[in-house]
């Protein structure tokens, strides 16, 4: 039987995006499903989303495991509009894709089908994929030409059209000889999706319902089946923490790649560790052995030196950090500010040219212009059961192991004398201590060592 179906040829095509996200991922060894582990600070899920909504998804289905409420909770999370099926068993990825047959019978130009475990396929390959379908394709395969490949379907060609997949186990030894292998991913067209799907069968060694299937499928009702290679690294999938590993290799050499083409210098690329969302501005300059959490801002100029951890921070203009200091959430280092060695900032403004040294903690502080932080320094910012305030103003210069009692005010230019122990607010330009008063006692050192040693018996 031939089907005579033209395809869509206006440049506007909706596409619904399905995801299968319903593997358990037992060989993690993980009470967490593997779609949830993370590389680059985002789910596998959270990236497979992310790149499929940037590629022009205008609709998208999971399909979760039974009683995922975790996995669901992700999948609200990263896109909150995308539909959740549920797979009750688990019987191939035909029927996993089936799921979502409420979401397939709408009216989409185009369908792909992407695997929450294969997060390292770009934005602009899944329009590359899309292509075909708009020339006239009633399905495009991904594929890639394996190093070793052992375990992967093998595509049956006919010049540039597939005529099927064998999956491993099914094939010839001739079959097995062909490095051409299936990445997993499809695009199809969504006028004939449903019908080549409902045609899949489960005559085969599992027993499974294979969407590869549905290349055979096509050919014989007279569609066409293109292929689209691709580099074997990006359908690279993950189903163990050597996997897992390999990818966070892969998507951090990306995104150094991508820093260092926007200006920025990483002067060991090999030792700085980015989250998917970094933004370094140009003229950055960052040293060895610095780790990026989510949600930080660089601007141009900044240098962070070696050995900094940062995470939900921005840091502006000319500013200065580490070596060895921590950002936590909600640090915002002003221009040409200075953040130096072993210092920890939280849910902290810290003004343009002020300066934290050395050997400091900030919590929940806002802190003035040119204000100067001694070494030693500590917002006592918590109550056990309470976060509280504290405010330093501009020019003020807060001396070497201070305690600063929260809620408390620092004014303008006011100092506060090394050692104290801060707990009402000093105005400004006011000098205040809060310490005990010396008191030196003559040759008492002598007279100890001696009752010491008489005590002992020496």
């Amino acid at each position: 039987m031939t089907l005579n179906i033209s395809p869509t040829t206006s440049s506007a095509r909706s596409c619904l995006a399905v995801v299968l996200a319903a593997g358990e991922g037992t060989r993690m060894k993980s009470a967490r499903p593997k779609v949830l582990h993370h590389i680059a600070n985002r789910s596998l899920l959270g990236h497979v989303l992310a790149t499929l909504a940037d590629a022009g998804a205008t609709q998208t289905a999971v399909v979760v495991g039974p009683d995922r409420e975790d996995v669901e909770a992700e999948v609200r999370r990263s896109l909150p509009n995308a539909k959740i099926f549920v797979q009750r068993e688990r019987l191939g990825t035909g029927h996993a894709v089936l799921s979502a047959r409420e979401a397939l019978a709408g009216n989409h130009d185009d369908v792909i089908v992407a695997y929450a475990d294969t997060p390292l396929v770009q934005t602009e390959t899944f329009a590359k994929l899309r292509a075909p379908l708009a020339e006239g394709a009633a399905v495009v395969v991904m594929a890639f030409e394996a190093k070793n490949p052992a375990g992967y379907g093998r595509l049956i060609t006919s010049g540039d059209q597939v005529l099927a997949i064998r999956e491993h186990k099914d094939a010839t030894e001739a079959e097995r000889a062909i490095t051409l292998c299936n990445g997993g991913l499809m695009a199809i067209r969504g006028d004939v999706a449903l019908m080549l799907l409902d045609k899949v069968g489960n005559d085969n060694a599992k027993g499974e319902y294979y969407m590869t299937d549905i290349v055979e499928i096509a050919h014989k009702a007279g569609l066409r089946a293109a292929v689209m290679v691709v580099p074997e690294e990006e359908v690279h999938g993950i189903n163990d923490r050597a996997q897992l590993a390999a990818a966070e290799r892969m998507i951090q050499d990306r995104l150094r790649e991508a820093a260092m083409a926007g200006g920025t210098t990483l002067v060991a690329p090999e030792t700085v560790f980015l989250s998917y969302d970094t933004k370094l501005g140009a003229d950055v300059i960052v040293e060895p052995h610095v780790v990026f959490g989510p949600g930080v801002t660089v601007e141009p100029g900044v240098v962070i030196h070696s050995f900094s951890h940062l995470e939900g921070t921005s840091i502006s203009t000319g500013a200065g950090v580490g070596p060895f200091a921590r950002l936590r959430p909600g640090a915002a280092i002003g221009p040409k500010a200075k953040v130096g060695n072993f210092v920890e900032i939280k849910n902290t403004d810290l003004g343009a040219g002020a300066k934290v040294s050395h050997l400091t903690y900030l919590g929940d502080a806002k802190i003035g212009a040119g204000a100067n932080i001694g070494a030693g320094t500590i917002t006592c910012n918590y109550d056990g059961y309470n976060k509280h305030l504290t405010q330093i103003g501009e020019g003020a210069f807060i001396g070497s192991n201070s305690s600063l009692v929260a809620p408390v005010t620092i004014g303008e230019g006011a100092f506060v004398g090394s050692g104290s122990v801060i707990t009402d607010s000093v105005p400004a330009d006011a000098l205040a201590l809060g310490r005990g008063r010396q008191v030196t006692k003559e040759g008492w050192a002598v007279e100890f060592r001696a009752k010491a040693k008489a005590a002992k018996g020496k």
